[in-house]
């Protein structure tokens, strides 16, 4: 992980000066089964996307909150990336989509009776988004919805 020191000096500025949100602490769900019986997804900012999906958009002001679904059985090579930040590496994802998506990890440990089956679809979002609010107040409850509707039972986020 970078530290601050690490930055170029604008990306520095724009983080010393971001008004991040402040939220109260809830601690989260418990698991209340074991893993071998959950369902689980996967929930990225990566700005993954199918070939056939459009591309997040770059140039929405604030971020693009708008998501992908990707399907269990994809293919990880045949997905694209289009993040919006520059200061974001995404050399390890080029190489490997699990990082962020890690879909073939889930699969093997299903078939070693570690976790129940996989959902049948995942999310990606892009990151870098600094105006959250439709986020927040849209698009989030939305893949919510989709994922309790799913029979999801727990959700691993991989922020990139």
């Amino acid at each position: 992980m970078a530290r601050l020191a690490d930055l170029k000096l604008d990306y520095r500025l724009f983080m010393m000066a971001y008004p991040y949100r402040r939220l109260e602490w809830r601690p989260g769900a418990m698991l209340t089964r074991p893993m071998a019986e959950l369902r689980l997804a996967v929930v990225t900012t990566a700005a993954f996307h199918l070939a056939d999906q459009a591309p997040f958009d770059r140039t929405v002001r604030g971020g693009d909150c708008s998501y992908r679904e990707i399907p269990v059985d994809t293919d990880l090579a045949t997905l694209r990336m289009s993040h919006k930040s520059d200061a974001f590496d995404a050399t390890g994802l080029r190489a490997d989509a699990n990082l962020a998506l890690p879909l073939d990890r889930l699969r093997e440990l299903h078939l070693a009776g570690e976790i129940g089956p996989p959902a049948d679809r995942h999310f990606s979002f892009m990151g870098s988004i600094t105006a959250p609010s439709r986020l927040i107040k849209e698009t989030a409850p939305k893949v919510a919805a989709a994922l309790l509707k799913a029979g999801v039972d727990a959700v691993l986020l991989t922020p990139a």
